[in-house]
């Protein structure tokens, strides 16, 4: 194939350069007349002749036409009249004349002498402007096709690894044991392939890695790559689709024509859904190309055989929009869900990180992963190599347990900004605010415990925030843990209501967050008594956004949809109400903890449980003597 490409380039070239010739000979160059030795003779007689230049082999000059007598025979006179009077080139072959010289003088004829040929005119007439032009196409050529040239936009752009490139194995994979155990199946079938022949057995064709972004799915792909020993093809779903049509499916084919050739092998191709969303009819009607990309992936997963050793992965984040038919038996036909670590993974997956950055000896990487609930694995490399960078900035010898905290403080919260100027009035609601958060949180049963509680800034917009860390994981909440959490929520903004009798700007993403939950509650998880036992969550159509009915008509009633309404106004009110009646009865705390707050601008959760502690004994002391 590349050896026929080559050739089309260089007889493309060949062609435009014999008809750049042809043009300059024809058209470009200027005429010159060619003159016998007598003819030449005559005219330098007859001074007709201005200036020669005296070649070799050959004689050249001008010639004027002005006054030109019967000299020349009567066709050449007629000839030369055709291009005007004036000055015109000549040519004559040289004779050797030992009279030339002499005649030339008497007749005032400037003569120059050369010893050279015309080769090098010749270059500098043709051949530079034809590498010139070449130059130019070949520009073209790379713009518009692919850095290897337009004939090479077909082909597939995968990277091919062999073990010791990937340098991943399963070693490197920590906190999702249950995959890994699925995908050594894989790795053993590379190893051993006879061991399940012998049993007829057939390996899967297809293994889909499916989880949120940032779990590892494609480091566990290169993982048993790296066990295997096989060469491992990567490439993302992306890559196939271009711009022209027909160009996605001929590098589908390429990839699986290569794999076979590094067979045994494995194709991963990353980020599926970008080739795989289900197929539909497209807005300009007739196939897109994504869609002959897909049907062609779909036929290339029929036609091959594991047996022979090629194993096809794919990672995705977002399997309900791919297609159905990549999902069936005998083509993905295993699909390995990867979820969020728990506590237990997350403390393995920071051990892998925390092995090339020095750590201090009181590390405790157990408290670590407790208080980074939700954290995937690229989040807790990136939480790594931010306390690491934080220790080397405060020119530290060892990473220490402080740096940790800073570094998820900044990745939850964002960057901190103590020049940030904030006016006394300002810092004041802020302090108020957040202190009513956290009275809301230590004062529910189910609500999460505070942390760390801060009034400085952070991120673009952050005036203050209150950080709760679970004690455990949760999977399920009831009814009385979500209503906990909403009043956490309001917290905030009624504490503000009460203290100044007005409120600000700094609850918006507050409420955004209530109205969210409260809405969850009546719409997706049936928690209204008035509405009963249903859903209205709209399903999600194979392209990922939500069905409607005719028109974009929704599957209830407006009845349904006011009654919804007030619902979720019931549940906000009833939260306002508890969470009023709660600051209130405290309210001694709250100007206990906002004066703690505008003093050090940071309370720390031991120091929140001895203010809590103070209170408790305070109000009981207070209320022993009220009973006397």
């Amino acid at each position: 194939m590349e050896r026929k490409e080559q050739q089309f380039s260089l007889w493309y070239f060949i062609i435009v350069l014999l008809g750049l010739m042809i043009v300059q000979s024809l058209f470009l160059s200027p005429h010159v007349e060619n003159l016998t030795y007598s003819e030449f003779k005559s005219l330098v007689k007859e001074r007709h002749i201005l200036e020669v230049t005296i070649a070799e082999q050959q004689i050249t000059g001008l010639v004027d036409l002005k006054g030109l007598s019967e000299l020349l025979p009567k066709e050449k006179i007629e000839k030369l009249k055709q291009f005007g009077k004036g000055e015109h080139r000549f040519s004559t072959i040289r004779v050797e004349d030992p009279t030339l010289v002499p005649e030339l003088e008497a007749a005032g004829v400037r003569f120059t002498g050369t010893a050279t040929n015309n080769w090098f005119t010749m270059l500098l007439s043709w051949i530079i402007p034809a590498v010139i032009f070449f130059g130019i196409w070949s520009l073209f050529m790379r713009r518009i096709g692919s850095a290897s040239g337009v004939m090479e936009i077909g082909k597939n752009k995968s990277k091919v690894y062999v073990e010791k490139e990937t340098g991943v194995t399963f070693e490197d994979v920590e906190g999702i044991d249950e995959a890994r155990e699925e995908l050594m199946e894989v790795v053993s079938f590379l190893k051993k392939p006879e061991q399940y022949r012998r049993l007829g057995g057939n390996i899967p064709k297809g293994v889909l890695l499916v989880g949120a972004p940032g779990t590892g799915k494609t480091l566990l792909a290169k993982a048993v790559a790296g066990e295997a020993g096989v060469p491992f093809f990567s490439i993302s779903g992306s890559d196939f689709v271009e711009m022209f049509v027909g160009v996605g499916a001929a590098r589908v084919r390429d990839l699986f024509a290569q794999a076979a050739l590094k067979a045994p092998c494995i194709v991963f191709i990353d980020e599926l859904d970008a080739m795989g969303k289900a197929r539909g009819i497209s807005p300009g009607g007739g196939n897109d190309e994504r869609e002959q990309t897909l049907n062609q992936l779909l036929v290339q997963m029929d036609g091959f055989d594991t047996n022979k050793g090629v194993i096809i992965m794919a990672a995705t984040n977002r399997p309900e929009i791919l297609d159905p038919a990549l999902l069936r038996p005998g083509r993905f036909d295993r699909h390995v869900a990867i979820d969020r670590p728990d506590v237990r993974g997350r403390e393995k997956i920071l051990k892998v990180h925390a092995k090339r950055i020095t750590l201090s000896k009181k590390i405790n990487l157990a408290e670590i992963a407790a208080k980074t609930p939700g954290f995937v694995g690229a989040d807790l490399a990136n939480l790594v190599n931010e306390a690491a960078l934080l220790a080397a900035r405060r020119n530290k010898e060892s990473v220490e347990m402080i740096d940790f905290d800073d570094a998820i403080d900044r990745i939850i919260a964002g960057l901190e900004k103590k020049n940030r100027v904030i006016n006394p009035q300002e810092k004041e609601t802020v302090a108020y605010h957040e202190a009513g958060h956290t009275i809301i949180a230590m004062s529910r049963k189910y609500a999460d415990p505070v942390s760390k509680v801060s009034i400085i800034p952070r991120g673009i917009s952050a005036l203050g925030y209150t950080q709760q860390l679970p004690t455990e994981d949760r999977y399920l909440l009831k009814k009385t843990e979500l209503l906990d959490r909403l009043d956490v929520l309001l917290g905030g903004r009624v504490a503000e209501e009460i203290v100044f009798g007005d409120v600000s700007t700094g609850a918006q993403n507050d409420l955004q967050r209530a109205t969210d939950l409260s809405r969850h509650m009546i719409m997706q998880y049936g928690m209204s008594e008035h509405l009963g036992l249903v859903t209205f969550e709209a399903p999600l159509s194979p392209s990922g956004f939500a069905m409607m009915g005719p028109q974009g008509q929704k599957e209830y009633s407006e009845k349904t949809a006011q009654i919804i309404d007030e619902e979720i106004q019931k549940i906000l009110e009833q939260s306002h109400k508890r969470v009023t009646l709660t600051l209130s009865a405290k309210r001694d705390l709250l100007e206990t903890i906002k004066t703690r707050l505008l003093e050090k601008e940071v309370i720390e959760r031991k120091e929140l449980e001895e203010l809590m502690e103070d209170y408790k004994k305070t109000e009981k002391t207070v209320s022993d003597k009220n009973k006397k």
